[in-house]
């Protein structure tokens, strides 16, 4: 049976979509932009900005969940510029510093509401 994950914690669904989705061991986050929950706005600030706030709001639903990142085994990102590609690495490196999750890095036309990055994680916990 899949359990639906939100919290008040990372910002609500943009659109027709959960913030998570748990069936089993398996926690499905979808993609994360840099919306500050508190206040429900957009960061327009720079890519690393961004991934700074996109890190807080998935590790919110992971929490929601009785998740960490220690438990994330795939990271997707997704970029406007490969250009921001070193500069995301660097905040990147900082959350995922001991466990390296396997990942994708994908260059969009456009994201959501003009951010620079989206990234979305799945992760695995036994119970």
């Amino acid at each position: 049976m899949n359990k639906i994950i939100n919290t008040t914690n990372a910002p609500a669904p943009v659109g027709p979509y959960s913030q998570a989705v748990q069936t089993g061991p398996f926690l499905f986050c979808s993609g994360q932009i840099a919306i500050d929950p508190k206040t429900n706005t957009l960061l327009k600030g720079s890519p690393t900005e961004e991934m700074e706030l996109i890190f807080s709001n998935v590790k919110a639903v992971l929490s929601a969940a009785d998740y960490d990142l220690s438990n994330v085994v795939k990271v997707t990102l997704f970029l406007t510029d490969m250009g921001d590609f070193a500069a995301v690495n660097e905040i990147y490196t900082k959350y995922f510093n001991s466990s390296k999750p396997a990942r994708s890095c994908v260059q969009a036309a456009a994201l959501p509401k003009g951010v620079q990055v989206e990234m979305e994680v799945l992760a695995y916990k036994e119970n």
